[in-house]
């Protein structure tokens, strides 16, 4: 079948095409088919041939096809049924329906799916009863179809009338209109559904289905009160195991209803009703039936989540509330470990966050009542926490698959979360109570415990200490004292005491007599693989907040870290972390002290960069270089003596300040003295893109922290760029060209290499346009952002001789057409800055009146659905440039470009580009009712007007 020939839509050439989508083993055929049934099943012969197509000699897959075509033709095309015609359609249905009650499933599914639509399309005007009437059509005696089937058939439609509202295409108006006429008719359904639940005799099959019918109901909001006698029915259907899933379902579907908790009457008939569950509960975790215990959970913590506030509002109901709270507590310190033997723990979570919430929204009267009742509530929650975040034996841990433990760790996180949260209802107590209960375990002679108990109180304290400011505490120096004591004689227990002790940093940096108590456990575990993350992340911290502490350990620190550096024992980013802490750590010596610990640190580097830098490349050796490289920048991005003179600032404790320095930055003096080297790297990399950006991060980072300090390497570095940028441009230079042009353009000394090094690289990206850009649009993007910078920082760039400033413009014109998001931003920032420029730069005020409209159009065709959607904001900020700095022109502009017929858009009539124009120039103040103006238009040009999509704007 080709679908680029609209052959006979008829019944055989849809059965040929059937017959080649299901069975043609080629790929190409089985495309072009689906292709063609597809406009098939939109065609006007549609009404015809579906219905041939349920025919009871054909096969089901084709009568599923023709049940498909039908539903498509009513919910798509509704607007081409003739009134006259609904009845017949309708009573054409119900015989099909009734006729394939006791034929294929999936077929009556499609036909039960095509009556929905049709009777959503028609109520509640043209069929005000539908629903009482497909309950009588389905229970007068049928001939031919027995009983039991015909009751499933309707269970069927029932079922899938809500599910079809819910995604079907009705305007908002009639959505509703249709809502309520359905939610009237649950009177027609309730008795039916009730009757079938209630009765003996009913099979478990159609029960279940009244379940499920149930379920697609309440999505309506069918209001509680007038369900709750089928909620009661499927609490008691939760007994048969057949019917237990689908009776979970129905309730939990009936409670989590927004608009249950107005019937507080009927919530509060459901807590008793929950809290009879509790045997079966425990009966199914003793059996290790996981499915029930979940089930029950599902249940009791629905009714708790969704309903808290209303029922912690009934005051003399409270005891059965804090039953239902204590049976969530329960299924919270479910036995087993998670995720293998139990699923269900972490249900529950969310429950706690949203009852301390309600508990603390009361006012405070109240409050303290509620209080006095659930404080010993949340004490026993942490108990059962710590409890379920501990570790299974060795043994155990070691057969569980690294997907179980991923899990695992994440519900630790969820569980530090919440532990975090609880705090703050609990406060300092929490902290004390923890403390007493790690010091109990850490003295007791006399019982020996499991570490992995130990390890949960720990990561109790830490999830806390992470988040929450501590230093107020009174226990932590007597934790911090604990820690020596503690056996470690495993790795989660020592990465967690680390973790720990990493989480106290800001604390020790108060309490600094502290410091030679822990240190040293940091410093003995860098040199363990298996603890790399947290050690190098713990001594990352304690540098940083301790560095003005730290002088008296430095040699001992920088030593370790250089033996574990060169035993390679860490990964690659944790290297970096390592060097970042050392720059952090050296930054508080005196500078003479900073050089002779850098020579130490960087010899070795800088030895092994040389010899590499004679080999000839190769992919082994380009690892090396940008690791070697990627070390250097981290620890320039944190060495910074400059932060000594702040904080030595008045206010400064006089322990901390560090003598003021003198002589150059002792980065400058390394960056001088590895730069030839670098050099000479370079010119055998020049090619490699990630090399080329490891030498720019080199000095990005180290501009970036020295910021004036790092003028004595200006004039040098901006030779060596227009070096690297003039032989093989890439983005990374220009990256680093704006850093320079940000920092060092304005200054009088800088300027002159700082515009030598701009006209450079902006003549050599305007040679790239000539070729073609295409192909480099992080080129572009990184150009735009550089020119972008340049006007912001010092627009006398722009009245250079050398500068080619309308080639510059005809490049940014360009640039906003290209389908890079990035690139397109970065080129609206630059005529956001280059417009307003307009003033007191005559050369640019000549280029806009020459050239503004070439802008102007190219705007316009973006707005006009040249550009993606989520750019339109950028493309006002444009507009309200122009109109606030070109009013003159863009009036003329604005009318010349809309004249063209068809532009922007074949969509918009000339009466709505004239609103369009006039609502524009009319603002010059409000930015952002710009942005509305150019988001409404750009959905009239996309013919997306008062669509669903728009909806998602």
């Amino acid at each position: 079948m080709d679908p680029n020939t609209s052959a006979d839509f008829n019944v055989e050439n849809v059965e040929k095409a059937l017959h080649q989508l299901y069975y043609d083993p080629n790929i190409e055929n089985k495309n072009l088919a689906q292709k063609w049934l597809m406009q098939a099943q939109v065609s006007p012969q549609a009404w015809q041939f579906c219905w041939v197509l349920l025919r009871p000699e054909k096969v089901p897959e084709i009568q599923y096809f023709g049940a498909s075509a039908l539903h498509t033709k009513i919910s798509r095309y509704w607007g081409d049924i003739p009134a006259e015609q609904y009845d017949t359609l309708k009573s054409q249905l119900f015989s099909q329906i009734a006729h394939f009650a006791s034929g294929s499933k999936i077929v009556l599914t499609r036909l039960c799916v095509a009556l929905a639509s049709l009777a959503l399309n028609m109520m509640p005007e043209a069929w005000p009863g539908a629903v009482s009437e497909m309950v009588r059509m389905f229970q007068e005696e049928g001939g031919e179809v027995d009983g039991r089937a015909r009751c499933l058939a309707l269970l069927e439609l029932l079922t899938v009338l809500p599910e079809e509202f819910q995604t079907s295409r009705l305007p908002q108006y009639r959505k509703g209109q249709v809502r309520g006429a359905l939610c009237r008719e649950w009177t027609a359904v309730y008795p039916l559904l009730q009757q079938l639940l209630r009765q003996a005799d009913s099979p478990a099959l159609v029960k279940a289905r009244v379940l499920k019918c149930l379920s697609s109901w309440v999505l309506l909001d069918v209001p509680l009160n007038e369900s709750e006698g089928l909620v009661e029915a499927s609490f008691t259907a939760l007994a048969d195991p057949e019917l237990f899933d689908a009776a979970v379902e129905a309730i939990v579907n009936t409670i989590s209803q927004p608009d249950s908790q107005r019937y507080v009457n009927t919530l509060l008939k459901l807590v008793p009703q929950v809290l009879r569950l509790q045997e079966q509960l425990r009966d199914a975790i003793q059996n290790g039936d996981m499915e029930t215990s979940h089930g029950i959970c599902r249940i009791a913590v629905s009714l708790g989540e969704n309903h808290s506030r209303a029922l912690l509002e009934q005051v003399e109901h409270w005891q059965s509330f804090l039953a239902l709270v204590n049976m969530i507590m329960f299924c919270t310190g479910i036995p087993g470990h998670y995720p293998v033997n139990e699923t269900t723990s972490s249900l529950t979570l969310t429950f706690w966050y949203t009852l301390q919430d309600d508990i603390m929204s009361f006012e405070a009267e109240r409050q303290q009542v509620y209080l006095q009742v659930y404080r010993p509530v949340y004490f026993q929650l942490v108990d059962v926490l710590l409890h379920k975040a501990q570790f299974p034996s060795d043994e155990e841990y070691a057969s569980w698959s690294s997907d179980e433990k991923e899990q695992f760790r994440i519900y630790r996180v969820d569980i530090s979360d919440t532990l975090m949260y609880v705090y703050e209802m609990l406060g300092a107590e929490l902290l004390g109570n923890l403390y007493e209960k790690l010091g109990r375990l850490l003295t007791n002679t006399e019982q020996t415990s499991s570490w992995q108990h130990t390890e949960a109180l720990l990561y109790g304290f830490q999830s806390i200490a992470e988040t929450i400011d501590v230093n107020y505490s009174d226990v932590i120096p007597g934790l911090i004292g604990l820690i020596p004591r503690i056996n470690i004689n495993n790795v989660q227990l020592a990465d967690t005491v680390m973790f720990t002790i990493g989480a106290l940093a800001e604390w020790l940096a108060d309490h600094p007599v502290m410091l030679s108590s822990v240190l040293p456990l940091v410093l003995q575990a860098l040199g363990n693989p298996d603890l790399s993350v947290s050690s190098v992340s713990t001594l990352k911290k304690i540098c940083r907040e301790c560095k003005y502490d730290l002088p008296p350990y430095a040699s001992n620190i920088v030593a370790v870290s250089q033996e574990v550096l060169i035993k390679q024992i860490h990964k690659t980013s944790q290297c970096m972390w390592l060097m970042q802490a050392l720059g952090f750590l050296l930054s508080a010596l005196p500078v003479q002290e900073i050089l002779k610990n850098l020579h130490s640190l960087i010899t070795p580097y800088i030895q092994q960069l040389e010899k590499l830098s004679e080999e000839t490349p190769n992919p082994s050796n380009k690892l090396a270089i940008i690791h070697i490289l990627g070390l250097l920048s981290n620890l320039f991005t944190t060495l910074d003596i400059s932060k000594q003179e702040e904080e030595s600032g008045e206010n400064a404790p006089p322990i901390k300040s560090a003598p003021p320095q003198t002589g150059p930055n002792p980065v400058v003096v390394v960056l001088q003295q590895v730069f030839a080297l670098i050099q000479t790297v370079l010119s055998k990399w020049l090619n490699d893109s990630q090399v080329v950006e490891a030498v720019c991060a080199i000095f990005e980072k180290s501009v970036k922290t020295l910021l004036h300090d790092f003028a004595p390497m200006v004039s040098q570095l901006s030779e060596m760029l227009g070096q690297m940028y003039r032989t093989i441009p890439q983005a990374s230079a220009l990256d680093l060209t704006r850093q320079m042009v940000h920092i060092f353009a304005s200054e009088t000394d800088h300027f002159p290499p700082i515009k030598d090094l701009f006209e450079l690289v902006t003549s050599v990206t305007l040679t790239i346009f000539q070729q073609g850009p295409r192909d480099h649009p992080d080129i572009v993007d990184s150009f735009m952002q550089l020119q972008a910078q340049a006007l912001k920082r010092k627009p006398d760039l722009y009245l250079s001789e050398s500068l080619d400033v309308k080639a510059v413009f005809h490049c940014g014109v360009l640039s906003l057409k290209f389908p890079e998001a990035p690139t397109v931003k970065s080129t609206c920032l630059f005529f956001t800055e280059l417009i307003p420029r307009c003033a007191d730069v005559p050369p640019v005020a000549r280029l806009l009146h020459e050239d503004g409209k070439l802008l102007l159009s190219a705007v316009l065709e973006a707005i006009g659905g040249g550009s993606s959607r989520c750019l339109m904001d950028q493309f006002a900020e444009i507009l309200f440039c122009l109109n606030k700095h070109c009013f003159s022109l863009l009036t003329v502009w604005l009318k010349e470009a809309l004249r063209s017929p068809g532009f922007p858009s074949s969509r918009v009539t000339d009466e709505q580009k004239d609103t369009f124009s006039q609502q524009v120039l009319r603002e010059r103040v409000n930015k952002r009712r710009v942005k509305d103006i150019v988001k409404e238009f750009t959905l009239v040009c996309r013919g997306l007007h008062g669509t669903e999509y728009a909806a998602d704007y």
